[in-house]
């Protein structure tokens, strides 16, 4: 067993939004909120089940999907959604639940997994502030529109 040394898991997480990024800019993965669009991937072992089938399908519509597609990681994701599926049934192993985080971690699903992998999720904030509506102008208070009728009728 390795003694001493850096960890995975040593030290504080990276922070994509810390004051000095400026020497690990580069190493930040973006990736879009939207997900990823496109056909399914074909799932990768023996049989699934309705519940993995369903999961398959939100797992690949997810931002992270464009990095496991690139990495080919179809396995690691059906071993997730395998392992998943078994640790929702009642009665399961502790262990099983732990190991589902594990998994989750290593393919960025949770929000240490995203940091320890330097993958961030992004929003296309120009077409945000495109669709997004125009603010209401500001009502005028009741008092205010009083003064400026008695202001009024006293000018006249």
């Amino acid at each position: 067993m390795p003694k001493g040394g850096a960890r995975t898991t040593s030290g504080p997480a990276p922070d994509p939004d810390a004051l000095r990024r400026d020497r690990d800019a580069g190493e930040w993965t973006l990736l879009p909120a939207e997900g990823r669009k496109g056909d399914l991937p074909a799932w990768p072992l023996v049989g699934h089940s309705d519940r993995e089938a369903e999961l398959w399908s939100q797992m690949w519509a997810k931002p992270q999907a464009f990095v496991w597609e690139r990495n080919g990681q179809h396995l690691e994701v059906a071993l997730m959604v395998r392992n998943l599926t078994m640790a929702e049934l009642p009665g399961c192993p502790v262990n099983l639940g732990t190991l589902v985080r594990q998994q989750m971690d290593s393919l960025g699903l949770t929000t240490p997994g995203l940091r320890a992998n330097r993958w961030k999720i992004t929003r296309d904030e120009v077409a945000d502030r495109r669709s997004a509506k125009p603010a209401a102008p500001a009502r005028q208070a009741s008092r205010d529109r009083l003064k400026a009728l008695r202001g009024a009728a006293e000018a006249g």
